[in-house]
């Protein structure tokens, strides 16, 4: 097909994340490394590692040869009632990673904080306590874009505003410190009341709400209310989880161990969709019967690729990958200091976040100009997997974010009088307004893929808010 003709009809028919209908969008034609090949010839860096999930960067051979394997014997089947030796292989895999004995695959991250939500109330029900009906997090939290996922995102920032009344109604602390713990633990415990059954957060990062960090012994504090209420600690690991932070979990970096924890994202490798949500002996004996199950769980060549994906890992330098890249980040990233709000950096993630709103499509123009595509949004990571040509292009990477920080730093006035943000924005796009209510406008890169911050989610939530993210 003609790149025109795609553009075209995909202008016309296609409906992409986190859009109106009728947007334009960068035709992909072949993908290699990091590197994205473009219909007009350009061959850019992959800067969000497609959502944060090609860890390897993309078409590495050994998953391509995993799949390849498995397609010739068998693509799919249904998981009920039959079972096959890549999940099996695969679960095993992640019991020994994670010390959590049973394991139910689901085929996206929403979909495993959703099983992990059942978990939880059928848990609840199952120790004589109906009464526990909602979860307990903190603010400026991300999860999914599935109801029960979706209720559990920041209220304020999320998707509450537009779905309000449809929502389960949860409860929610105040968004966690970023410098230590002072008195936070204690103003959190005092919202666990007879109706909490669970605590879910992201652990040590929240993602795509802002790329905030938090101190690692809130993660400990967490757990330990949970434990003098009896009630259940569900980790997030979808985006944390498989070595982003510089730990294979960050909850486990933090000391201690969760009831539920839900993974994805890098868990093929970027290759294709699949999650799990893993649990406890003790959760597991409470529920019956869990009452869930997609169409296409347990897919076995997407457990396939993601055995091969967690097989890199494990006999990969990860840990010193990932400190060389955060290593790497601090010094690429400091000269942004002057021109950002902040810069910040934990293992593989790289934030750059600006005070005032930017216009989407310039920006992205200037970081297409250096080499990096990141699409309308306000994150990026960057898949760098051939080490020797790491230095190169963290320049690059590091290049288009102080072009695209110098734009928004400056302005870019017209004739008018009128910045480049003002001048440009779409539908959903308002002056920002006061600044304890703005989102955080985030950039950035990573080495591996297993990094960035924010990502289309930031920039939906950004703009309902009255602002729109750094793309």
């Amino acid at each position: 097909m003609d790149p025109a003709d795609i553009r075209r009809l995909d202008h016309v028919h296609v409906w992409h994340p986190y859009t109106p209908a009728h947007t334009t969008n960068l035709p992909v034609t072949a993908t290699d490394g990091i590197h994205l090949r473009l219909a007009d010839g350009r061959r850019v860096i992959d800067a969000m590692s497609s959502w944060w999930a090609a860890v390897h960067g993309h078409g590495h051979p050994a998953l391509v040869a995993a799949a390849t394997e498995q397609i010739g014997r068998m693509s799919h089947v249904m998981f009920g009632g039959l079972t096959h030796e890549p999940a099996v292989r695969l679960a095993t895999r992640l019991v020994d990673m994670t010390g959590l004995p049973h394991v139910f695959f689901s085929d996206s991250g929403s979909v495993a904080v959703e099983v992990a939500v059942k978990m939880a109330l059928q848990y609840s029900r199952g120790i004589g306590h109906p009464e526990r009906t909602r979860l307990l997090t903190w603010r400026s939290g991300y999860h999914g874009d599935t109801f029960a996922a979706m209720s559990v995102c920041d209220p304020d920032g999320g998707m509450h505003s537009l779905w309000a009344g449809t929502l389960a109604e949860q409860v929610f602390a105040p968004a966690p410190h970023t410098d230590g713990v002072g008195d936070y633990l204690d103003r959190f415990e005092m919202l666990v009341d007879a109706t909490v059954a669970a605590v879910i957060i992201e652990p040590v990062v929240q993602g795509a709400d802002g790329m905030r960090f938090h101190d690692p012994a809130l993660v400990a504090g967490i757990r330990e209310i949970c434990d003098r209420h009896g009630i259940l600690y569900i980790a997030d690991e979808i985006a944390t989880g498989l070595g982003r932070t510089g730990e294979m979990f960050a909850t486990h970096g933090a000391g201690v161990q969760p009831d539920i924890m839900c993974v994805g994202k890098a868990l093929t490798g970027g290759f294709m969709s699949l999650a799990a949500t893993l649990c406890t002996a003790e959760v597991a004996a409470a529920i019956p019967t869990l009452m869930h199950g997609p169409t296409l769980m347990a897919n076995p060549l997407a457990c396939a690729v993601a055995g091969a994906s967690l097989d890199l890992l494990a006999a990969g330098s990860w840990r010193a990958d990932v400190a060389r890249i955060e290593a790497g980040l601090r010094v690429g990233l400091e000269p942004l200091r002057g021109l950002a709000e902040d810069v910040r950096v934990l293992g593989a993630i790289g934030v750059v976040e600006m005070a005032e709103p930017v216009d989407t499509a310039t920006t992205t123009r200037a970081a297409l100009a250096e080499g990096c595509g990141c699409g309308p949004s306000g994150v990026s990571s960057t898949p760098c997997r051939p080490t020797s040509a790491r230095t190169r292009r963290w320049r690059r990477s590091a290049a288009a974010w102080q072009r695209r920080c110098a734009h928004d730093h400056h302005g870019d006035r017209h004739g008018d009088g009128r910045r480049q943000d003002d001048r440009h924005r779409g539908p959903g796009q308002c002056p920002a307004r006061s600044r304890d209510r703005r989102a955080p406008r985030q950039a950035g890169t990573d080495g591996t893929g297993r990094g960035g911050c924010g990502d289309h989610r930031g920039a939906h939530r950004g703009a309902r808010r009255g602002v729109r993210p750094l793309p």
